[in-house]
């Protein structure tokens, strides 16, 4: 018997039970659409993640308190105590002799506070006091308006750049610049509407109100520490030799002799990237690994199926046998109709999953891996030889005599 031969009996034989093929179809279906979809939410998580740490700018670096990586946070000076980042740690950053890698520094104070605009209220997710050297090391650009500027910073003017969020949520289709709005009591002039930036997460980028440093501490947080402090590398490549500056100057003025023992900790965009590269990498393969059990499970119900098959089929096996079939030809058909289910099955379960990933998920747009395609098809298709290999090895093992007994 020729293989298209081999073929056309074997769509006979899943075209005699169409219910029962279907079912096992949409086993190996639902298990191919499971693993290029959540490989995909996987890697649209990643990249998502990505994109935001991107956004703040590959040479950006975030100063915040606390102890360094490895170190303690009780080794700070003679006085064995934690000292907080201060306005004056950030000008002796921005010391070209001191730090000349450095391009700008922006010392930041954050709160939150709720907004009031002609009867409109809205809570502002981040209230951030800062210079305008923040701007630029974060990556926020201007889409209405303008930033304010160092004259507005040294004279504590109430102005402020909000984010595209809170200008919707705030002032509608009204344009902004220019309007004043009442923030936690104090009264603020729009001067910019920031563009939008987008991003995953708790914390939407988009929802802010950034305005001059001392005018935010004077109104809601009080002159002592800041929160953290930006600084912006003169290039990617010098945030390695900036960082080695940065941990020096505060050091010295911390009065730190010991490296293992810093208050305070300085985090590049490089190494948020690598961070999140590893966890979701770790993530990307649990998911695969879950649905693969889908595939294993589809399998499984091939194999039932095609026991069912050749129990149902002893006489036909038994006949064919008895007019001089080989032992080859009855163990390939039945290795052809459990491969056929699969492929099937696997190819509407590529269709499906990439039409799936059109679609956000959870709030993830997925982003679909090439290789997790041909690789879940790949095993759909091996799966139905495993599978379906000890089913057509059964049939194809059969006495004539006692198969064409059979009833």
């Amino acid at each position: 018997m020729n293989p298209f031969q081999t073929l056309r009996f074997a769509f006979g034989g899943l075209a005699a039970n169409k219910v029962r093929s279907a079912l096992t179809m949409l086993g190996v279906l639902i298990g191919v659409a499971a693993v290029i979809l959540l490989l995909a939410v996987g890697n649209g998580s990643s990249q998502a993640v990505k994109d935001s740490i991107e956004k703040l700018g590959t040479n950006a670096l975030t100063v915040s308190s606390g102890s360094g990586f490895g170190g303690s946070r009780s080794g700070a000076g003679s006085a064995g105590s934690t000292k907080p980042l201060t306005v004056e740690d950030a000008r002796a950053l921005a010391d070209p002799s001191a730090a000349p890698h450095v391009a700008s520094v922006a010392p930041e104070v954050t709160t939150s506070q709720t907004a009031l605009y002609e009867g409109s209220s809205h809570t502002v997710g981040q209230v951030v006091g800062t210079y305008p050297a923040y701007f630029k090391a974060s990556n926020s650009k201007v889409a209405k308006g303008d930033y304010f500027s160092g004259d507005d910073v040294l004279a504590s003017r109430k102005v402020a750049v909000i984010g595209s969020t809170t200008a919707t949520d705030l002032f509608g289709t009204v344009d902004p610049v220019g309007k004043k709005v009442v923030l936690g009591g104090t009264p603020f002039t729009v001067v910019g509407v920031l563009a939008t930036k987008g991003g995953t997460g708790f914390q939407d980028p988009d929802d802010v109100v950034v305005a001059p440093l001392p005018t935010v501490q004077n109104a809601f947080t009080g002159f002592g520490s800041v929160g953290q402090i930006l600084v912006e590398a003169k290039s990617a490549d010098a945030t390695t030799a900036a960082q080695s500056e940065i941990t020096s100057v505060l050091m010295a003025r911390h009065g730190i002799k010991d490296p293992a023992a810093l208050d305070f900790r300085v985090a590049s965009q490089a190494s948020l990237l690598t961070t999140q590269a590893s966890t979701n990498k770790t993530f990307t393969v649990l998911l695969g690994a879950v649905a693969a059990i889908s595939l294993l499970v589809g399998g499984i119900g091939i194999t039932n199926i095609m026991l069912v098959t050749v129990t149902e089929r002893t006489r036909e096996i038994g006949i064919r046998k008895a007019i001089g079939a080989p032992r080859g030809v009855i163990l390939g058909q039945f290795l052809a109709e459990s491969t056929l289910l699969s492929l099937i099955g696997g190819g509407l379960g590529v269709a499906a999953g990439l039409i799936g990933s059109h679609f956000t998920i959870v709030g993830i747009k997925p982003v679909v891996i090439p290789e997790s395609v041909v690789g879940a098809f790949a095993i759909a298709v091996v799966i139905g030889l495993f599978f379906g290999g000890y089913p057509a090895n059964r049939a194809a093992s059969l006495r004539p005599i006692e198969a064409l007994r059979h009833e």
